[in-house]
């Protein structure tokens, strides 16, 4: 169940009134610490409370807050004039040139260039800047090369069941195949015991009982006193085998 809205406005009661400016004071307190180190920013916070009581906070000192500010507002107040205006932008642009100078010293000198005007603290401090650096790197690498191999890994582990599945089914394809040649060689011998059960039946004389019977017939007698005719003889001749025919 979610909190209730309060009402922003003076709270009567002054144990309710002091414990929320106390919750209040230490949640914008860590706020201001949070803002001043993520962002990097310059941060002054100052709290009187209803007794008369400060409470501040400055992420470097409060007097060079303060100070920033009364710059920034009369520079601001000075800005209304033309003629202040261009000398703001004048010696903003004169900071950003002393800014460039300073941050391509800095860059030669970590090249390993201009080291002559050094002294031994300001190579220290250069040889530990570029430890730092080059230890940034190396675990900025380091990772990146932890990541590719567990990348390679997953995909060889990918591979491997692939391949795992493939001869499994290679496998199962070959069964098949087997059986398949079984009952090949089952339905053949099969075949070749019938044939060999059932002979085709023949009678004693040699002549086979589906042979094909052949019927010649023979003239009529005839009524005149012509001379007879030798008669055609009727009757069975059973054929013999192709065999026996060649």
């Amino acid at each position: 169940m979610g909190r209730g809205k309060i009402a922003i406005r003076r709270i009567d009661n002054s144990t309710s009134r002091q414990v929320t400016f106390s919750k209040r004071r230490n949640g914008l307190l860590k706020k201001a610490r949070e803002l001043s180190i993520l962002c990097d920013a310059e941060v002054g916070l100052i709290v009187f409370s209803s007794t008369g009581k400060l409470y501040d906070f400055a992420s470097t000192s409060m007097k060079s807050v303060i100070e920033r500010y009364n710059k920034i507002k009369e520079e601001h107040q000075h800005l209304m004039n033309p003629a202040s205006e261009v000398k703001f932008w004048q010696t903003e642009a004169a900071s950003l040139r002393q800014q460039l100078q300073y941050l391509q010293e800095c860059h030669r000198q970590l090249m390993g260039e201009e080291l002559s005007g050094l002294g031994i603290k300001e190579l220290q401090s250069l040889e530990n800047q570029l430890e730092m650096s080059l230890k940034g790197v190396r675990i900025k690498k380091d990772q990146i090369l932890t990541d590719e191999i567990k990348e390679l890994r997953q995909k060889g582990n990918l591979i491997h069941q692939e391949n795992v599945e493939l001869y499994k089914k290679m496998e199962h394809i070959q069964k098949e195949n087997t059986e398949l040649q079984k009952k090949v060689y089952e339905a053949r011998s099969t075949n070749e015991e019938n044939v060999a059960s059932n002979p085709s039946y023949t009678i004693r004389n040699g002549y086979d009982i589906h042979a094909p019977i052949s019927l010649q017939l023979s003239q009529p007698q005839s009524q005149y006193s012509e001379p007879p005719v030798k008669a055609m003889k009727l009757g069975y001749f059973p054929q013999t085998d192709n065999k026996q025919r060649s």
